[in-house]
């Protein structure tokens, strides 16, 4: 955890000269040039996630979305978890934001679970790979839960993400409950993660149904800003952002076996989802309003 204080206090300027900084740079240039990293057998690449991709999007989280993170010690510090958040926004940028909260609030890499659209596309499903993102099936869970680390899912997929404006904050179905028989097998905490402010970036009033099948995408929506605005109409909306990280619900208590009773997945998918529905209400209420004034 020192080492990890020190680099936020790096990242504020931490006393580094500009020569220093430059000869971090040259020496992180030299290490892709050369091979000289380390890749898992996932594709995470550690330095490439923290000096890159991270780095591009922590402007995002601290000054466009000024995002605050609630119940950090409701995540184990060293041990396997999974996350299991609702998801919204038209575009994923949820999941991009609690990468940064995970990582930098709490010093721990979260390996994401996406869907098999993600890994379709050349550059995407590349630099999802790179961040620790996986494709989101039992197997890859089971190998990541096992070795401890922290993983995050949206049970709801596209139909949480895609939702219109008018059903904001409103959990979707949350399928059958894979997650739930993972963690079980697993014997890891499931933790509930409620995230406000995603709904506001990109409010979806229609959609192009169309133009998504020519494309193969799940849906191409209608915003008051895209496709109107073009490009520019992909500029988020700087909605106030709040991540709260609720009370882990233990699995360690299941045998490893019950993975396997639907009835017992699917109560307790049943239990994180109300779980769920009432931190976003609630949570909903303590932020506010969506655009609060800046103060200065």
């Amino acid at each position: 955890m020192d080492d990890f204080q020190g680099r936020r206090t790096d990242e504020n300027g931490g006393g580094r000269t500009a020569d220093e900084r430059l000869a971090e740079l040259f020496a992180f240039l030299r290490r892709r040039v050369t091979g000289d990293y380390e890749v898992d057998e996932f594709g995470f690449d550690p330095e490439l996630n923290e000096k890159v991709l991270l780095e591009a999007l922590r402007p995002l989280y601290r000054h466009w979305f000024r995002v605050e993170a609630l119940g950090l010690d409701n995540v184990p510090a060293d041990s396997g978890a999974l996350i299991v958040a609702n998801h919204s926004g038209t575009l994923p940028m949820d999941a991009l934001m609690l990468q940064v909260a995970v990582h930098d609030e709490l010093g721990r890499a979260l390996r994401l679970l996406g869907a098999h659209l993600v890994y379709q596309l050349p550059v995407l499903g590349h630099l999802a790979r790179k961040s620790g993102h996986t494709l989101a099936c039992p197997e890859d869970a089971d190998r990541l839960l096992r070795k401890g680390e922290v993983v995050g899912v949206f049970p709801e997929g596209f139909k949480g993400i895609g939702k219109p404006f008018s059903e904001r904050y409103r959990l979707q179905r949350f399928g059958r409950g894979g997650f739930v028989a993972s963690a079980i097998k697993a014997g890891v905490p499931i933790v509930p993660c409620a995230i406000v402010g995603a709904e506001e970036i990109y409010p979806k009033i229609g959609d192009i149904p169309p133009l998504a099948r020519l494309l193969g995408l799940p849906y191409v929506p209608i915003t008051p800003l895209f496709p109107w605005l073009g490009p520019l109409g992909l500029l988020p909306l700087p909605s106030k952002w709040l991540i709260e990280f609720g009370e882990p619900i233990r699995t360690d208590t299941y045998d490893p076996a019950e993975a396997d009773d639907p009835m017992l997945v699917f109560d307790l998918t049943d239990h994180i989802r109300e779980t769920m529905q009432g931190q976003l209400d609630a949570l909903r209420l303590r932020r506010g309003p969506a655009f609060p004034p800046v103060s200065l």
